[in-house]
């Protein structure tokens, strides 16, 4: 699991990828203005687990990397190349991209779902009227 905190342009960002059994979810989470060290603590112990329990993906498929031996020097390098990259990786962007179009897609059928309820209702209360009307109520 990682949390990366970038600004965006406009708001402090925090990107956190998780990688479970071989696939990558990546979740967002605005900040808004410069977190401080006890806000971003307060994220991890109170909030992380929440969001990344909602989640509704199941996330991308990423190739586990073996844990052969590396350079010292190499990791160090890697090391520094990671502390300098600005933002969030491609496969964070996909899997959030993912999510978002899943949970559209649900938005979209509670949506549909709750205007077929609502015109089958004023449909029962036009009835309801004719019927009263017929009678001479």
């Amino acid at each position: 699991m990682s949390l990366t905190i970038y600004h965006d342009g406009q708001f402090w960002v925090g990107i956190i990828e998780v990688v479970e059994d071989g696939k990558l979810r990546a979740f967002r989470y605005v900040f808004g203005a410069e977190p401080k060290d006890t806000e971003i603590l307060d994220f991890i112990y109170y909030r992380l687990l929440d969001i990344i329990n909602q989640s509704v993906h199941s996330g991308l498929d990423v190739k586990i990397k073996s844990n052969k031996k590396l350079n010292p020097k190499r990791l160090q390098r890697q090391v520094a190349k990671e502390i300098n990259k600005i933002g969030i990786s491609t496969k964070a962007q996909e899997a959030m991209k993912q999510e978002y179009e899943e949970k559209k897609k649900s938005r979209k059928k509670k949506a549909k779902q709750y205007h077929e309820e609502l015109k089958e209702q004023k449909y029962l209360m036009k009835k309801l009227k004719a019927k009263a009307r017929h009678k001479g109520k």
